[in-house]
Parts: C-alpha cells; sequence; structure tokens
C-alpha cells in the first residue's frame, strides 16, 4: 500500500499541495481528476521523492520514502511518464531493460536474470514482437506499452501513470485502459492523472479530485462523479448523464458552445 498522510508543499511562498491524505491498495486503479495547476504533477514528485514536502510523508508498505535510497525506491514505485522521446535509437527491448538497473551496481551490465525480467515484461504486455523494433519509430499506443512494459521490469508494484492515454486515438485508449485493469488483476497498485473524467468513470476503483492543492472528493466512481464535483474542478457547467443502468456517466455541457 502507498500512503500519503497530511503532505503540503510549497514552490516560495505558493502552496501547490495542502495537508492532502489518501492511500491506495495493491490491486486497485486509482485516477487523479483535476485541471492544469491542480497540483497533480507535483503530488506525484513528492510520491516518487524528487520533492521534500513541507510537512507530511509518503510511506509504502510502511516504509518512509524520504529514507529510502533512489535504487530501494525505484524497488518499489516506477514512473511512466506521458511521453518520452528518447536521445539516441534504442530498440524495444533495451528500453525495457533499462528497467532493471535498480538492480545493478553503478559499473555492472546486466546479466541473465535482468534479460530474463525484460523478456518476461515484453510477454506480459503482448509485445515481444517488437523487441527488435527502433523505440523511437513505434507509434504512440506500442510507445505507452513499452514504458509500461519497463516498469514491470523495474519489479516495482506500484506504477504512477502521467497523464498516459493524453496523446493516443480513441482505440489506443481503450486498449491501454484494458491492459492497465489486466495489471491491477495481477496485483499492481496503479495511479493515473488524467483529464478524463468520464474515463475514470469507467475503468478506475476509485476517483480523487483534486483541485487548487485540496482534495474535493476521494472515492469509489459511483459515489464521487456527479455534475457538482466536475463542474467544481473544470471550472464549467456540465450535466452528468447516466448510460447502460449507470455502468458509464458521461459530461455535457449545459451550454452551447
Amino acid at each position: 500500500m502507498i500512503r500519503v498522510k497530511a503532505l503540503s508543499f510549497s514552490y516560495g511562498k505558493h502552496e501547490v499541495l495542502k495537508n492532502v491524505g489518501f492511500s491506495s491498495e495493491y490491486g486497485e486503479f486509482l485516477s487523479i481528476l483535476g485541471a492544469n495547476g491542480a497540483g497533480k504533477s507535483t503530488l506525484f514528485r513528492c510520491m516518487l521523492g524528487l520533492l521534500t514536502p513541507s510537512s507530511g510523508e509518503v510511506t509504502v508498505d510502511g516504509k518512509r520514502i524520504s529514507s529510502l535510497s533512489p535504487a530501494q525506491r525505484a524497488r518499489l514505485i516506477a514512473y511512466i511518464p506521458q511521453s518520452h522521446n528518447p536521445v539516441f535509437h534504442y530498440t524495444v527491448s533495451d528500453m525495457v531493460l533499462m528497467g532493471t538497473t535498480a538492480q545493478l551496481g553503478p559499473f555492472d551490465a546486466p546479466k541473465k536474470p535482468q534479460l530474463a525480467q525484460a523478456e518476461e515484461a515484453l510477454c506480459q504486455l503482448g509485445i515481444s514482437h517488437l523487441a527488435h523494433r527502433p523505440y523511437g519509430k513505434l507509434s504512440g499506443g506500442e510507445r505507452q506499452l513499452v514504458l509500461i512494459a519497463r516498469a514491470i521490469a523495474q519489479q516495482a508494484r506500484i506504477l504512477l501513470m502521467d497523464e498516459p492515454s493524453a496523446n493516443l486515438d480513441f482505440g489506443n485508449r481503450l486498449r491501454l485502459m484494458q491492459t492497465v485493469k489486466a495489471l491491477t488483476n495481477d496485483g499492481y497498485c496503479v495511479i493515473q492523472s488524467t483529464h478524463d473524467p468520464e474515463q475514470a468513470y469507467l475503468h478506475c476503483d476509485k476517483i480523487l479530485a483534486l483541485h487548487d492543492g485540496l482534495i474535493l472528493a476521494h472515492g469509489r466512481p459511483r459515489d464521487v462523479f456527479d455534475e457538482k464535483l466536475i463542474s467544481k474542478l473544470y471550472g464549467v457547467e456540465v450535466e452528468v448523464c447516466k448510460i447502460k443502468n449507470d455502468t458509464h456517466r458521461v459530461c455535457v455541457p449545459k451550454e452551447e458552445l
């Protein structure tokens, strides 16, 4: 379990996070919703141990992130960026193998165990056929799967994903969400930031709504997803419509655009 306890963070005099607290279990898919500037990226950086909060703490399985070395943190939490443009022409296999570096010394080369981990991660994501392709030549959806495979090869059980479907077409968004749900079924804890409330409702176990550094709501999508919350988060008046016996909800602007 990852737990954020009474976390606050400021850039100078500007308080970005204000007494934020929540937890997420293994086997759970949590979406963090919020407009630009709500504090989502700063929260992720604090959870990864890249920023030191002004108060509060982050723990994983009872261990304080601030007390762990970068290599120790990497064995617990993996970060998957929204996009990635490599400087060199790495193959997909090379990219995934990079996930194992936390297990190696400064001058060590990957050995059979690390090569096996990378191969297993490719198989788990169903992209073994891409192993020898140049990563930079892949589509956006394929790249996102490679980055997830790299995180799996890292052997962390908590995955933080920064708007993973932002640059994908509709079909690839659905396929990516199906992949993420399969990971949570395998016991991974997945936390994503997203600007897509409908996606969060359809696919996630829980939603956390962040507004101006404060948590407005945290709970099951059916319990917290409503017109008042979405309108407050994004500053637009919307109507939330229930479809298919409330298995899905869509947001419709109240005013004509």
